[in-house]
């Protein structure tokens, strides 16, 4: 069998493969096929080329239309070990019976995942993270109202801004769909950063937990700057230009 009838067959088989699983990493992608991880890598990148999946950190995963947003679940397979790892980092700035409000998202969630059973008070700003939080014995969680978002379970409505409002959090733990130089902190969304930005103002320290990738991005809603930031969590391939905004501004940040 030539080269190019193998490559062929191998692209198939990493597209079936990557449609039924959702997401999958290079080592698990050499594994099925048999080939290097390098040739892996390779593939990916034509194939991302093509339209035919999406390269991740670490991976590649199925892509979907323009417009039309990753379902919560998959967004949190993509790099799971790489958010499991911020989350540890951030349990570690967090001290047992202090009171802390987790902001909502993937990266977020995972935080949840690692402070659940610990002796907390927590205000969840999604039911997926109160749901990670209340299931095992340790933390008070207390549930903020209003509409929750299809999918993510996020709660952006007024009765959530109201009690993120009344509360005065020890600790916030922040998503954030981007950051940028100019911009500053944003999200695509305008109730979204309206949450944000007040939760920033309650809580006495701000660790921002981000993937690298999204502190080279910009969105449509600014709810914040590297200085309203105590603290930077991120991964090691973040841009040294990027961090240097938030250390200017005192930020102590960790790269896991």
């Amino acid at each position: 069998m030539n080269d190019h009838v193998q490559r062929s067959l191998r692209h198939k088989l990493i597209v079936q493969s990557i449609e039924k699983s959702g997401a999958l990493r290079v080592e698990a992608l050499a594994d099925l096929t048999g080939v290097s991880a390098v040739t892996i890598r390779r593939d990916l990148t034509e194939l991302a080329a093509r339209g035919a999946l999406r390269r991740t950190s670490g991976g590649a995963a199925r892509t979907f239309k323009e417009g039309q947003p990753v379902p919560f679940g998959l967004r949190f397979a993509e790099d799971r070990e790489v958010k499991l790892r911020l989350a540890a980092a951030v349990s570690g700035l967090i001290a047992d019976y202090e009171s802390v409000i987790i902001d909502n998202g993937t990266t977020c969630y995972a935080v949840a995942l690692e402070l659940a059973g610990r002796p907390l008070t927590v205000l969840p700003l999604s039911l997926h993270a109160a749901v990670a939080l209340g299931s095992t014995p340790g933390a008070r969680v207390i549930v903020p109202g209003g509409p929750v978002d299809t999918d993510t379970l996020a709660l952006n409505g007024s009765q959530a801004v109201d009690a993120v409002r009344s509360m005065r959090a020890d600790v916030l733990v922040l998503g954030t769909c981007s950051a940028s130089a100019t911009r500053g902190l944003t999200s695509t969304l305008y109730e979204d950063a309206l949450i944000k930005q007040e939760s920033l103002r309650s809580a006495g320290r701000r660790i921002l937990v981000t993937i690298a990738d999204k502190m080279n991005r910009t969105s449509n809603f600014r709810f914040g700057s590297p200085a309203d930031i105590t603290h930077v969590v991120t991964t090691r391939d973040a841009r040294p230009e990027m961090l240097a905004l938030f250390r200017d501004e005192g930020c102590e940040v960790t790269l896991v």
